[in-house]
């Protein structure tokens, strides 16, 4: 394999990584919460002997843009979003987990949980349970849970130490663990919604197919190139 099918081959495989990438963003387009991930690409220039210098370009790294999302009111009891910094916490079968999606419900064991079954945690890391005899559920700007008047719990809401490593769709890991914040903003009633722009996902889509499409004839041409090359040597 020559070094330009190699560089070829790296190119095209960070493309189509890059988008299903894209592919992922735009079907999250309308999730409560999503952040949207991008690609990093990196290039640089081999020499090859006597021959010209080769630029190869190569996926090296996915970042994520943590922009806020616009807030839609729904009136829902569990709906929460966080006006700025944060995130809740939630418990998976693989550890604690941080998120910006806060479609909670309550389970059959009265139990708040995410779109996925995880339970809220408050500010100690301990589940929160809403008593069945419960009538009224308020959820104070600071967190705190009260239930027909009586403060109950208070939704913890976690700043991670570094940047959260993704785990998932739509989940977090603090790798470096994280930090209970003190004064939160959480709003009642509120979604937050997906930072993804359809409109510019989809026009980075079609621009990244272009280059994909485009490699995938330089590689075709190369491929004609050395079956011409070897033909003509079998024929001396």
């Amino acid at each position: 394999m020559t070094d330009a099918s190699i560089a070829s081959l790296a190119r095209q495989s960070g493309l189509m990584k890059a988008l299903s990438v894209t592919a992922n963003n735009i079907a999250n387009a309308s999730t409560p919460g999503f952040k949207a991930e991008g690609t990093v690409f990196a290039e640089h220039v081999t020499r090859t002997g006597r021959t010209p210098s080769m630029s190869m370009g190569h996926l090296v790294a996915h970042d994520t843009d943590f922009t806020p999302g616009g807030l839609d009111g729904t009136g829902g009891t569990f709906d929460l979003a966080i006006d700025g910094e944060g995130f809740f916490k939630v418990q998976t079968p693989a550890g604690p987990r941080l998120t910006r999606a806060g479609a909670f419900t309550l389970d059959v064991d009265g139990l708040v949980v995410d779109p996925n079954g995880f339970p809220l945690v408050d500010g100690g890391g301990s589940p929160i349970e809403v008593p069945p005899e419960a009538k009224d559920v308020a959820i104070a700007r600071d967190g705190t849970m009260s239930i027909d008047g009586e403060a109950y719990a208070d939704i913890g809401v976690f700043r991670p130490r570094g940047e959260p490593v993704r785990a998932g769709s739509n989940h977090w890991q603090a790798p470096n663990g994280d930090d209970l914040i003190e004064e939160p903003q959480v709003l009642q009633g509120f979604l937050e919604r997906s930072n993804v722009s359809a409109v510019e996902a989809f026009a980075e889509m079609i621009a990244t197919q272009r280059l994909f499409d485009a490699g995938q004839t330089l590689s075709q041409q190369e491929h004609d190139r050395l079956s011409a090359l070897i033909a003509a040597i079998r024929q001396e």
